[in-house]
């Protein structure tokens, strides 16, 4: 489910001429028992919310005074998010006889034309307060305060994400808190200005309008309007005539494949730098180790312990909290198993909240094998937002296969990458039209379109993580180098790029000959340290028949320095 919460303005919005109708009414009660959240954002006061709008106790949480108070209609508690107004402000606003004026725990109000009297006293007396206006109303509250800063805190104490929020308002003060959600809606009402920046317009009015948007909810979670909402859209990359690759962030499920060195890592680091920096929630499974430095999120598990479930849902259920699952402790064959395990608990909390925004499986035919099958285990009805990461499509459940609208192939080959995604589910492989990718780029397959070729945008993230694993990192012992000579007598084991280069100059000429002669270096590059630029440049050096001991040390330790600093 996307949409978990509503956040609904009151005046203008709920409520005409402050009362809320019936049907109206009606509406809020089956989104709640649809299990979803009711926010209510109101520039009014407590006392007076509760006196016009009896049935306040629906809203899970209050938002009032236009953000300064949070109130808890269940425990009927309320707690201040700002300081109250100076009392020398609102005196002096009484000696100049400013009225209306309504002087709440935070908010002071009154209405036009007074403003210019309200801003001549903050600058009077030197005060740090806005003005917030809404339809002839003229609020005061201290700087930075506002529906968007009140829906803020209201959504953490819930626990909630502004990802999984509709908000839906009427006027001018309404903008901080919709711009803020993931899907921002004006009744047919509103102002022009506001209808101007959401995403939806409501066909009817006030409370109408609200229920309009609740069918929408109740029948397919707005489904049908996906398409209207492109601002939250990721950008993975450009067509070479530069428009943008979208990725829609909220019902999008993608495979990227291909041979191992390919560059899937760029792909996928591209996508999770995205949702990092948009504040989407993920939780990804690691099997090898390769994202143990990804920064933005935190690391369970590793080599010698392998997570529980517990630990890994509670620290999912922190929003803000992206988590990376170290599988390394654990065995291939038992993998399967522990991903049919956290699964159920993964799906219930994102029904329940809509996070982890994303679900991310790297060496997805290890944990969804094709013959993926788990008794007793409920098949989401969407796979919306699920990531898969594979050099073999056709060793992934079908299941999961058949929910990827969005298949993105690295390498030289991507019709058979495109071969091998079809083949389990029985229908043909797109034509590609013998379309050669160059480095740095992948041929994208919407399901509903034609391949086409981009370039793939190339992350911060990946960068940074590349650099700290291989250069500093600990590496498996099956992916180390091995120093060994001719005849087997060593073993000395390089794990990261610093000890490569340390152990190189130590070993005797005779050996680091004989693994020059073989190509082991540049294969090691490739294939363990997955750096082609590195491994293309070391090849060549290692080709070169005539080059002695000395030379190309020298040669491979600058290509290992001019990419990895540290290893110097």
């Amino acid at each position: 489910m996307r949409y978990v919460v509503l956040a609904c303005d009151y005046d203008g919005t709920l409520a005409r001429h402050g009362h809320v109708d019936e049907p109206t009414l009606a509406a809020l009660k089956k989104l709640r028992a649809s299990g979803r959240k009711l926010l209510l954002v109101s520039g009014r006061e407590i006392k007076d919310l509760r006196q016009v709008f009896p049935a306040v106790e629906l809203f899970d949480l209050v938002v009032a005074e236009n953000g300064g108070v949070l109130y808890d209609p269940a425990k009927r508690q309320s707690r201040n998010l700002a300081e109250p107004p100076p009392p020398r402000f609102v005196e002096r606003l009484r000696q100049l006889k400013v009225e209306p004026l309504s002087v709440g725990e935070v908010v002071v109000a009154t209405w036009e034309p007074q403003e210019t009297t309200v801003l001549k006293v903050i600058r009077e007396l030197g005060l740090e307060l806005q003005m917030i206006f809404n339809k002839g109303a003229v609020m005061v509250l201290p700087s930075g305060v506002n529906k968007g800063s009140g829906l803020k805190v209201a959504l953490e104490e819930l626990q909630l994400s502004s990802h999984n929020v509709v908000g839906i308002g009427d006027a001018e003060n309404d903008n901080a808190f919709l711009e803020s959600c993931e899907c921002s809606v004006a009744v047919a009402n509103a102002l022009p200005m506001l209808k101007e920046g959401v995403d939806i317009v409501t066909q009817r009015d006030h409370g109408e309008g609200v229920a309009e948007i609740i069918q929408g909810l109740l029948a397919d979670d707005l489904r049908s309007i996906d398409q209207r909402i492109s601002r939250h859209d990721l950008i993975i990359g450009k067509c070479a005539d530069g428009r943008d690759v979208r990725l829609n962030p909220a019902r999008s499920s993608v495979l990227v494949a291909g041979p191992s060195g390919s560059g899937k890592s760029t792909v996928v680091l591209g996508i999770l730098e995205q949702l990092v920096n948009c504040g989407y929630q993920f939780c990804l499974f690691d099997p090898e180790g390769d994202y143990e430095y990804l920064e933005g999120a935190v690391v369970l598990g590793g080599n010698d312990h392998v997570p529980g479930e517990q630990e890994i849902i509670q620290l999912v259920e922190q929003p803000e909290q992206n988590v990376v699952l170290n599988l390394l402790g654990l065995a291939i064959a038992d993998r399967p198993a522990f991903f049919s395990r956290l699964l159920p608990h993964l799906q219930q909390l994102r029904i329940r909240t809509g996070r982890p925004h994303w679900l991310v499986v790297d060496e997805a035919h290890h944990l969804l094998p094709s013959d993926w099958a788990p008794a007793g285990v409920a098949l989401p009805q969407h796979w919306d937002n699920f990531l898969l990461v594979t050099v073999h499509p056709d060793h992934v459940a079908s299941p999961a296969l058949q929910a990827v609208n969005l298949v993105i192939a690295v390498g030289a080959s991507p019709e058979e990458t495109f071969a091998e995604f079809s083949a389990p589910l029985g229908t043909p492989p797109p034509q590609t039209g013998n379309m050669q990718s160059d480095k740095g780029e992948a041929m994208a397959w919407f399901r509903d379109g034609q391949p086409f070729l981009y370039r793939v945008a190339v992350s911060h993230v990946d960068r940074q993580r590349h650099w700290r694993k291989y250069s500093e990192g600990e590496l498996g012992e099956d992916k180390s180098f091995y120093f060994r000579g001719s005849q087997g007598k060593l073993n000395l084991r390089a794990q990261n790029l610093q000890i490569f280069t340390q152990l190189a100059d130590g070993v005797d000429d005779e050996t680091w000959l004989y693994h020059l002669r073989k190509g082991d270096y540049s294969r090691w590059f490739r294939e363990s340290i997955k750096d082609n630029e590195l491994a293309d440049e070391v090849a060549a050096v290692e080709k070169e028949h005539d080059v002695s001991a000395d030379e190309s040390r020298a040669a491979i330790k600058s290509a290992i320095e001019q990419r990895y600093t540290s290893a110097a």
